[in-house]
C-alpha cells in the first residue's frame, strides 16, 4: 500500500493518538489535530514512526477553522485520503433532573458543537478532495449512542448523531469510492475515562465486561486502521461495537 495522507482530529493523545501512531507504523503520513493541548501534540508527533507528520491546532467549532485544517493537511501532506473524526467532548455535565435550565443549554451547546457540527463540517471539507479520488472516512462513536449516558445525554445523542451522519454518507459517496464506516468504544484505558478508572467506580466498570476488563486504545485503533484499509471497503456503512460484550444490540 502506497503512504497515504491521514488526518485525525483530536489526537493530542488518549485514543486519537493511538490512532496516529497505528497510522504511521503502518508507513502513512499523518495529519494530528489538537484544540488547545499543542504540548501533547508535539509530543505525539515526535513519538511517531516515520517521517512527513505534521500538526495543526484548530477549534472545530468554529467553520473556518475546520476548513483550514483540511486546507493545511492537503497542502502539507499532498492530500487527504483518510478523515479520522476523533474530536470529542464529554462535559459539561448535565443530568436533566440536576442541572438549571441554564447549565442544560450549555451541556447541550459545547457538546453538540464539538461532537457532531464540528465533525460534519470537517467532513464536507475532506470530501471535496476525496470526491475524485475515494478515500476513507471513520468517525469514532461510543457505546453510549446504545446504551445511554445519564449524565450527559447531550454526548450519547451526538454520538448515535455521529454513527448515522456516516451512514448517511455511506450511501451518498459510494459510486466516488469513498467508504465510511465508524466504531463504538466503550469505556477504553485512556483520556477522558481514566479518572473514572482509577476511582472507586473502576473496579465495577471493568466488570461490565464478561472479559473483566475495558478496552484500549490500541485495540481501536488497529480496528480504525482495518477500517481505512482497501479489504474493508464494502464494509462502508458499519458502526463496530468495541465493548467487549458489555453492550449487545
Amino acid at each position: 500500500m502506497n503512504s497515504r495522507a491521514v488526518l485525525v482530529t483530536g489526537a493530542s493523545g488518549g485514543i486519537g493518538a493511538a490512532i496516529a501512531h497505528a497510522f504511521a507504523t503502518n508507513g502513512d503520513r499523518v495529519m494530528v489535530h489538537y484544540a488547545a493541548s499543542q504540548e501533547r501534540a508535539e509530543a505525539t508527533v515526535a513519538e511517531l514512526p516515520g517521517a512527513g507528520h505534521q500538526l495543526y491546532g484548530a477549534d472545530l467549532t468554529d467553520a473556518d477553522q475546520a476548513r483550514a485544517l483540511v486546507e493545511a493537511t492537503v497542502e502539507q501532506l499532498g492530500g487527504v485520503d483518510v478523515l479520522v473524526n476523533n474530536a470529542g467532548i464529554a462535559v459539561p455535565l448535565h443530568p436533566i433532573l440536576d442541572c438549571s435550565y441554564e447549565q442544560w443549554q450549555a451541556g447541550w451547546q459545547q457538546i453538540v458543537a464539538v461532537n457532531l457540527i464540528g465533525p460534519a463540517n470537517v467532513t464536507y471539507c475532506a470530501v471535496q478532495h476525496m470526491r475524485d479520488q475515494g478515500g476513507r472516512i471513520i468517525n469514532v462513536g461510543s457505546r453510549a449512542a446504545f446504551r445511554g449516558m445519564p449524565t450527559v445525554p447531550a454526548y450519547a445523542a451526538t454520538k448515535a448523531a455521529l454513527q448515522a451522519f456516516g451512514q448517511s454518507l455511506a450511501v451518498a459517496l459510494g459510486d466516488r469510492g469513498i467508504a465510511v464506516t465508524a466504531v463504538a468504544p466503550g469505556i477504553v484505558d485512556a483520556g477522558m475515562a481514566l479518572p473514572v478508572l482509577d476511582g472507586p467506580a473502576g473496579e465495577s466498570l471493568r466488570a461490565q465486561s464478561p472479559l473483566g476488563r475495558v478496552g484500549t486504545a490500541e485495540e481501536v485503533a488497529e480496528a480504525v486502521l482495518y477500517l481505512a484499509s482497501p479489504q474493508a471497503e464494502f464494509a462502508s456503512g458499519t458502526v463496530l461495537d468495541l465493548n467487549g460484550a458489555s453492550y449487545l444490540r
